[in-house]
């Protein structure tokens, strides 16, 4: 059970926009039992869309196509559509009520005969009503092919997506299973984890397969069984994780689903009734970030200092002047001292600081470039250690609240 996804728009191509919309339909697909064969971006063009459409078919039982929707002449999609399947567009009522209501209701300017031909759809076509927007879904069907054209705008496509074109796939195509459990670990690189492993993964069975997904001071292993019988594909693959776990029970930090790390220290924190606050240099409040964009952190995350600035640790951190000109603001003192200040500032059980050279230049410390210092208080005093992390700046900065979060949980699992 084989699906395509096609992505329409030069904003694509030249990189004016990401295309996040191919993830969240692969990502939905896949809970259903359908594997995406391809995902192919694509220009606003006649001939390169029909071909798109030619090869897709060929490979794939669902055809799944965003953007080119709209009302203007650039977007193309709905009349190469109709090229497609020898058809011609008409009226549908529907969805004209539908846009004069949004109209009405919604949008100060005045509704004209551009707007109204979002109405226009291709006769074979059966209509999926877009609640957030004019453009409507489409679902064509050409032998055992489907074929669905959807609007590029990410939260229409997602509830149209959720709503409607999800249900009308599982209504009317028998799928496998497919079971997905991803395993978190920190600590360990990729290449030496495959070899303490190596024996385990080789006596995997050969419907399941291992992946290794490497990121910034983690590796994610991700088990994928595929077939037909869920009991049988849930049990073995719990199975195969108990046998798994004795091996890498030094930095194994859990299920990906519940255990990000983030979400990790957030519960570990709300089940202790405890807080945490951040004073970050270096991560320029990206932990901080990182906290509240979990539903909920309110109820353990107290608040943040970004003192990118050394002259703000010494204003507003209060970090002894004498100290910074001693041991540099790049040091395991100053660190230590800016977690301190903000476990006392804001009165939380922990506090994390961040201080380092990021790069691409050194700033204010002759430290290396990739130099950080990670410095945690706890009820019990204050921990600091340094990393380098090498010399790609994006790559020090995630490196470091990878690491920020991991030492906080061994911090707190040590209670």
């Amino acid at each position: 059970m084989f699906a395509e996804i096609i992505t329409i728009g030069d904003e694509i191509l030249i990189g004016q926009i990401i295309d996040t919309n191919s993830a969240f339909i692969a990502k939905q697909l896949n809970l259903i039992g359908v594997s995406v064969y391809q995902i192919t971006s694509i220009q606003d063009d006649k001939k390169h869309i029909l071909e798109a459409l030619k090869e897709a078919e060929e490979r794939a039982d669902i055809i799944i196509i965003t953007g080119g929707l709209g009302p203007t002449k650039d977007d193309i999609t709905k009349h190469t559509i109709c090229e497609y399947f020898d058809d011609e567009l008409v009226e549908d009522a529907t969805v004209l009520a539908h846009v004069e209501h949004l109209f009405k209701k919604y949008i100060s300017t005045p509704i004209s005969d551009l707007n109204r031909k979002q109405a226009l759809v291709p006769s074979k076509a059966r209509v999926l009503k877009n609640n957030f927007g004019t453009a409507p879904g489409m679902w064509l069907e050409k032998g055992s092919k489907t074929f669905i054209s959807l609007p590029g705008v990410p939260y229409e496509m997602e509830a149209l997506i959720t709503g409607a074109v999800i249900p009308n796939i599982q209504e009317k195509y028998e799928r496998p299973y497919i079971l997905h459990k991803t395993i978190i670990t920190y600590g360990l690189g990729e290449s030496a984890l495959a070899e303490r492993i190596e024996a385990w993964e080789d006596n995997l069975p050969p419907f399941i397969r291992l992946a290794y997904l490497p990121n910034l001071g983690k590796v994610r292993l991700r088990l994928t069984a595929k077939g037909t019988d869920k009991d049988i594909l849930d049990s073995e693959v719990k199975s195969q994780i108990e046998k798994l776990n004795p091996l890498i029970n030094d930095i194994f930090f859990g299920m990906e689903e519940d255990s990000v790390l983030e979400i990790v220290a957030g519960k570990l924190l709300k089940q202790n009734n405890e807080t945490v606050a951040t004073a970050e240099s270096c991560t320029g409040g990206k932990i901080a970030e990182t906290f509240t964009a979990i539903p909920g952190s309110s109820a353990y995350f107290k608040g943040s200092v970004v003192s990118y600035a050394t002259q703000a640790k010494i204003d507003v951190l209060h970090v002894d002047k004498a100290l910074v000109e001693r041991h540099s603001v790049v040091s395991k003192q100053v660190a230590e001292a800016m977690a301190l200040s903000a476990q006392k500032l804001f009165k939380s059980t922990y506090a994390i600081a961040t201080t380092g050279n990021a790069g691409p230049t050194k700033g204010d410390s002759n430290a290396e470039v990739g130099t950080v210092f990670i410095a945690i208080a706890t009820p019990k005093g204050v921990i600091s250690e340094e990393f380098n992390f090498g010399n790609h700046r994006e790559k020090v900065i995630n490196k470091a609240v990878n690491k920020a979060f991991e030492i906080l949980c061994k911090e707190i699992l040590k209670k």
